[in-house]
């Protein structure tokens, strides 16, 4: 399950949400990890974009991954703009065992910050900057990757 939402996620409705949605499927870990706007660089906040046919392909693909481990993967992202100390990213694991649970969720967590088509715009004094010192080049992107001149 992917999710996109305008503005920051409300994380207890998400979290409270996956939770009944896989209680009764005899999963014995569920993992969830929650990224948060932080302070830094005097920004007030972040502001996403997404190329949501990429994502969905990638997410398809983190699927297929889980499923042949036993598991199941959902995410939830924000689009626009997000303040400080809210969220704007919420990945989850439901695993039958612990580690299969502990080690996909790393896994995903970090492919997401290489690959996922997300773009970081830091909020400052009303502007949208984008955050080029904070973002990774999408492997193959072409012109997309970071460093290319346009």
């Amino acid at each position: 399950m992917l999710s996109i939402y305008n503005g920051p996620l409300d994380v207890p409705t998400i979290l409270a949400t996956w939770y009944k949605e896989e209680a009764q499927s005899n999963y014995g870990a569920y993992i969830p990890f929650i990224g948060t706007v932080r302070s830094e660089d005097n920004i007030e906040g972040l502001s996403f974009d997404i190329y949501e046919p990429i994502l969905e392909k990638w997410f398809q693909e983190w699927e297929a991954k889980a499923k042949e481990r036993g598991a199941i993967v959902k995410m939830a992202h924000s689009l626009g703009d997000v303040l400080l100390h809210e969220s704007s990213y919420i990945a989850a694991v439901f695993s039958p065992k612990r580690r299969v649970a502990l080690e996909l969720i790393d896994e995903f967590v970090e492919d997401f910050k290489a690959s996922a088509p997300i773009w970081k715009y830091d909020l400052k004094e009303g502007k949208r900057i984008y955050a080029l010192d904070r973002s990774t080049a999408i492997q193959g992107s072409g012109l997309l990757a970071k460093g290319d001149a346009l």
